[in-house]
């Protein structure tokens, strides 16, 4: 069941654990299956403040809750997930109502009273944001990734793929959470922050970079060298070309992912006007004016 959490005990977020205790408490002494015999709505009630609290008691299962927010969360985690390693027994026998936690829980989930064995289930998934360079990013590479698991530090080799995009998420298989009942480990998901560079922007599979020339280049043609990722590359400027125009170096961008062709590099031309003029620069270019340029 999908609801608000917190909405459910009548907390805030910034709850600490003793005031979700104390909310669940209060509820759970109101609509405990052996107070409300034969009420559905009590029992549903009772369902849906346990299962609010079961979450929101355990810290890492409420970290992820408050990070992916309800759908999301239920999405990940099962029900089997979300009361695993709950522990309501201390609340309980201060009531002195008849059946343990694990009792109650079992006839109201579904179970017919008594123990069962789970099914073994993979751990939880842990997520961990990293930032690479813009190169990185666009050529790949390896990048070594330090990771607390487990109570121990682990150093990880991570291939990064070529393109690999800004807020994609690489999956490190079996890097994750301990499965609590001999099921296979979780995964690590490695969501990329890619560095800003200094020469280059990108969009989509295509790159951009800024190209400066002269006036007098922009009017009579020029050649320039234009960096790209790897190299550089020798281009010719025709005459006329005006501020801001475009000359492609095709393949020179983003590399092509499963067979696909690569993206362009974009040489962007900047004209420098320049601020000051020597005296004979001034007569010349006043000259050309008069002679309509």
């Amino acid at each position: 069941m999908a609801s608000d959490y917190y909405a459910v005990l009548g907390i805030e977020k910034n709850a600490t654990a003793d005031q979700i205790k104390k909310a669940y408490r209060k509820l759970a002494l109101k609509y405990h299956p052996d107070k409300n015999p034969d009420d559905k709505k009590a029992e549903e009630r009772f369902k849906e403040i346990s299962e609010a609290y079961a979450v929101l008691s355990d810290a890492e299962k409420k970290q992820q809750y408050d990070q992916y927010g309800d759908a999301a969360f239920h999405q990940r985690f099962s029900q089997e997930d979300i009361f695993r390693n709950a522990d309501f027994g201390d609340i309980f026998r201060e009531f002195g109502f008849g059946g343990g936690g694990e009792d109650v829980f079992s006839q109201l989930f579904g179970g017919k009273g008594g123990h069962h064995r789970p099914r073994p289930r993979k751990g939880q998934d842990y997520l961990m944001r990293i930032t690479i360079p813009f190169r990185q990013a666009i050529l790949g590479g390896e990048r070594r990734v330090d990771l607390e698991r487990n109570g121990q530090n682990e150093q990880l080799q991570v291939r990064i793929p070529p393109g690999v995009e800004p807020g994609q998420r690489l999956r490190i298989s079996g890097k994750g959470a301990a499965s609590p009942n001999g099921g296979p480990n979780g995964d690590l998901m490695l969501e990329i922050n890619v560095s800003k560079d200094t020469r280059f922007r990108r969009e989509d599979k295509n790159l951009y970079t800024t190209v400066k020339i002269p006036f007098s280049g922009a009017c009579l043609g020029t050649t320039v060298t234009v960096e790209t990722l790897e190299d550089s590359k020798r281009i010719k400027v025709k005459p006329g070309t005006q501020n801001g125009s475009k000359i492609r170096l095709k393949g020179f961008g983003v590399p092509g992912r499963a067979g696909k062709t690569n993206g362009d590099l974009y040489a962007v031309i900047d004209i420098e006007v320049p601020q000051l003029l020597s005296e004979e620069q001034k007569v010349l270019i006043e000259k050309l004016r008069d002679d309509g340029l």
